[in-house]
């Protein structure tokens, strides 16, 4: 059998979960990091970005069938709220964590997972595409809808981070598309560097400065494992019930959608606008994101046999 991963994903792995231990013992080395946050997740969303063309997402838009765009309802709205409700009364501290890493975008390597498990992975890239250019807006109004009685936070301070996040690198990429090619290209080619130090520098930015809590409650660490991995059975689960009596490739498809989210961006929103807890959880979320190929692969292998 192949290796689930490439040895880059092992790698990420490895600089994602070593800049958290760094950024938690040595939090006064790493201080200075704090402002840049929000800055290396552009850069990193505009790495991404750059093998995304303005015409595949225009024809991501006009291909959006009624089962895709009820998915994106399902994800972004329905069944944020859904979770949140059952976690206060399941697990009330993890609510807001799990509304949150749920009513986040799909993830941009999604269709990479997809390819993994044998899933649809067109239909992903479409999911991806639509949730990207939605949650700027739909993030920050399924909390205020959700939490305006309990948490005191501005809608458009939440929009305009999302806003900045997304937009700006998707614009820069088109401009620079049609001013200088060969820059983007140049780029693209040294992406994968360049996205494992704005991965490094987020997560040695962001704990850092949540590092004195972690040392007064370790367990905190374990408990949002945990709770990450409850959360992605639960949406592998909904995402292949959504499209049952579907082929195989799209159940599979259904439950990358749901389960592989953006959940950088939600460490970098969290830590902005909410506390350790929801930024643990999103960034402990990585265990489950790169481990569900392999139970994804065994539901393949034997529905299929």
């Amino acid at each position: 059998m192949a290796l689930p991963f490439r040895p880059r994903d092992i790698l990420l792995l490895v600089v994602v979960f070593s800049s958290m231990a760094a950024g938690i013992c040595c939090p006064q080395v790493f201080a200075f990091l704090q402002p840049y946050p929000l800055a290396c997740l552009m850069i990193l969303f505009f790495m991404s970005f750059l093998s995304i063309r303005l015409e595949e997402v225009w024809a991501a838009l006009h291909q959006a069938s009624l089962p895709i765009l009820s998915i994106v309802v399902l994800k972004m709205v329905v069944l944020p709220v859904i979770l949140y409700g059952l976690f206060l009364y399941v697990l009330p501290d993890y609510a807001l964590s799990a509304l949150l890493l749920t009513a986040v975008s799909t993830g941009v390597v999604a269709p990479f997972m997809s390819n993994l498990v044998g899933g649809n992975s067109a239909r992903v890239l479409v999911v991806t595409v639509i949730t990207s250019i939605l949650v700027p807006f739909s993030l920050p109004a399924v909390v205020e809808l959700v939490l305006a009685k309990s948490v005191n936070l501005s809608f458009w301070d939440m929009l305009r981070v999302l806003a900045l996040a997304i937009f700006v690198p998707i614009a820069a990429v088109q401009i620079l598309r049609r001013l200088a090619p060969q820059l983007l290209d140049a780029a693209n080619r040294r992406s994968y560097p360049v996205n494992l130090v704005m991965f490094a520098l987020i997560i040695l930015g962001v704990f850092s400065k949540y590092a004195e809590i972690f040392y007064s409650d370790p367990a905190l660490i374990v408990e949002a494992a945990l709770v990450g991995i409850a959360l992605s059975a639960v949406y592998s689960a909904s995402g292949i019930l959504f499209f049952r009596g579907k082929p195989v490739a799209d159940r599979l498809a259904g439950a990358v959608m749901l389960a592989h989210m953006n959940n950088i961006l939600m460490v970098v929103f969290s830590a902005q606008f909410f506390g350790p807890r929801e930024t643990m959880t999103a960034a402990m979320y990585l265990l489950p994101f790169f481990g569900l190929v392999l139970p994804l692969r065994y539901y393949r292998e034997t529905t299929q046999g």
